[in-house]
C-alpha cells in the first residue's frame, strides 16, 4: 500500500514522502497513530503543492544546515557511561537526548533530540555511527564513543605495574 508519511518513521521514511508499506502495517500502526495517510491522487497533488511552498520557505534554513554539516560531519563525540553489574551492558542507556547534550558540550552545536536519528538506545560500550537530520535534504554523520572511565583507569594501572 502506498502511503504519505506525516512524520519521519525510523526504517520506513521521512516526513512528506510517499512510501510503499505492508497493508497491515499501515492499517494497524501508521494510520491509528496519525503517522501516515493513504496516497491517493488528491493527496499526492496536495503533497506536491505543500512541498513546493516548503522548498521556497526553507531555502535559507538549508543554507544554515549545510554550514552546520560542514562543522560537525565526521566528528567524534565521547560519552562517559558506567557498566552494569554484569560487566557487559551499560547501567542505563545512551539516548538521543544524551547525544544531543554531548554534542552541545563538546562541539558547541545545539541540536534537538528529534534531529538525532538513533533507532535504538545504545546499551554497550563502543563506537557507534549516528545520523543527524539537519534539514529535509541535509544529513550529517558523527561517531559516538561510549566509554567507562573506570576501565581506562584500571588499564593504565595494570600497564604501570
Amino acid at each position: 500500500m502506498k502511503v504519505i508519511l506525516n512524520q519521519t518513521v525510523p526504517k520506513v521514511g521521512k516526513a512528506g514522502t510517499v512510501v510503499t508499506v505492508a497493508d497491515g502495517f499501515a492499517r494497524n500502526y501508521l494510520f491509528p497513530r496519525g503517522l501516515a495517510i493513504v496516497a491517493n491522487k488528491a493527496q499526492v497533488d496536495a503533497l506536491e503543492k505543500r512541498n513546493a511552498r516548503l522548498l521556497e520557505k526553507t531555502a535559507a534554513q538549508k543554507a544554515e544546515a549545510e554550514a552546520l554539516k560542514a562543522k560537525i560531519d565526521g566528528q567524534t563525540v565521547k560519552i562517559e557511561a558506567k557498566l552494569g553489574a554484569d560487566g557487559v551492558r551499560l547501567n542505563g542507556a545512551i539516548t538521543s537526548a544524551n547525544i544531543g547534550e554531548a554534542i552541545k558540550a563538546q562541539l558547541g552545536v545545539e541540536l534537538d533530540k528529534k534531529q538525532i536519528a538513533l533507532h535504538d538506545p545504545i546499551k554497550r560500550l563502543g563506537t557507534y555511527s549516528v545520523e543527524l537530520d539537519l534539514h529535509l535534504s541535509v544529513h550529517a554523520n558523527i561517531s559516538v564513543n561510549v566509554f567507562d572511565p573506570a576501565l581506562i583507569v584500571a588499564e593504565t594501572t595494570e600497564e604501570e605495574a
